[in-house]
């Protein structure tokens, strides 16, 4: 893979549950996990555990051997297609509440470039029909079609709530006829050697209704499942992880976060301290991960990740940097740019 900086690779930016359920997809083809995690340094304790995050690094090596251990090559794509809003965290169900569509299809982008950064999106629309189209900011190389069809398939699974006539455009060739993948997917058409890779959907109408029933139905669903077997402190704890993940900025407070989990900003503190943590320290974290990653991978003015971030003025983004990692923010990216 022709990446340049090498720091930003080992950030643990992604949930390892992504990689739990990936490797559950793949034992289930006969795959076994011990030949995915060999050399990525990813533990079953890490596995195991809801807190837990990976490395880009990490994530694209167990990908690497995954990708030719594939027997056909729609397998990513159908892997793809497992990921409802459940498997993306509990925060998909704050996408399934919202009353506008297409601020549906803006936070379901939004939350997969925060929750699952393998790749950049675009996101346009042309009256009724959104397109969302992906960029490869990470230089996956030959790695890139296998990401790009579990990123389309994932797409295409959450949108169905308000989407249809999908158009799936994907910039590499297929050996399989078109038949066979439309048998994944009635509902979509695929193309192949197209300029970019990109999914075309069309409004059908308002997405799911914010009912109290049917929040809870799903909540149940989720916690009954095999990969969400935690505790109430841990799975409030991946719930937390999750909200500021995808807004780690000055609205995202205890009183904030709490209210939106109907729950008070005591109990919530009781959750955590059971956990094992805070909510300070869960946000810093996630906040030098993110600062990390905006020094070392982008050109993005200090003052703008200082305000990203939460900060009042970069001074104050200056001196929490230098608290979490010891470095000032401007000592890190020129570093980053010297072995760029």
């Amino acid at each position: 893979m022709d990446i340049s900086n090498s720091m930003a690779l080992e950030v643990p930016l992604i949930s390892a549950r992504y990689v739990r359920r990936f490797i559950e997809f793949m034992e289930r083809r006969g795959v076994k996990r011990a030949a995915l995690l060999n050399d990525t340094d990813i533990t079953e304790a890490m596995l195991d555990d809801p807190d837990a995050s990976v490395s880009m690094q990490q994530i694209t090596t167990a990908l690497q051997k995954a990708d030719w251990l594939m027997n056909d090559e729609r397998a990513a794509f159908q892997f793809g297609q497992q990921l409802d809003l459940p498997s993306h965290g509990l925060l998909g169900f704050a996408v399934l509440g919202q009353d506008n569509p297409r601020q549906l299809i803006s936070m379901i982008v939004q939350y997969l470039r925060v929750g699952l950064p393998l790749m950049d999106m675009e996101l346009h629309s042309t009256g009724s029909t959104f397109h969302i189209r992906l960029l490869d900011t990470w230089g996956l190389g030959e790695l890139a079609p296998c990401v790009t069809k579990m990123y389309l398939g994932s797409i295409h699974r959450v949108s169905a709530e308000v989407c249809e006539h999908f158009d799936i455009q994907f910039a590499f060739p297929s050996n399989r006829d078109t038949h066979s993948w439309q048998s994944l997917a009635p509902d979509c058409e695929f193309r192949f050697d197209a300029p970019f890779n990109q999914i075309s959907m069309a409004l059908k109408g308002q997405p799911t209704q914010k009912d109290t029933a049917s929040l809870r139905f799903l909540l149940a669903r989720s916690r009954k499942s095999k990969e969400e077997k935690t505790g109430l402190a841990d799975e409030t704890l991946m719930q937390v992880r999750d909200m500021i993940m995808t807004q780690p900025g000055r609205p995202c407070t205890t009183t904030n976060i709490a209210r939106r989990l109907d729950i008070s900003t005591r109990t919530l503190r009781q959750h955590l301290a059971s956990a094992g943590t805070s909510f300070r320290e869960v946000r810093n974290e996630i906040r030098e991960n993110f600062a990390t990653l905006y020094l070392n991978d982008t050109n993005v003015p200090l003052e703008s990740i200082a305000e990203k971030l939460g900060f009042s003025d970069q001074a104050s983004f200056t001196k929490a940097y230098r608290g979490w990692t010891g470095k000032t923010p401007g000592d890190v990216r020129k570093q980053s740019r010297k072995t760029t």
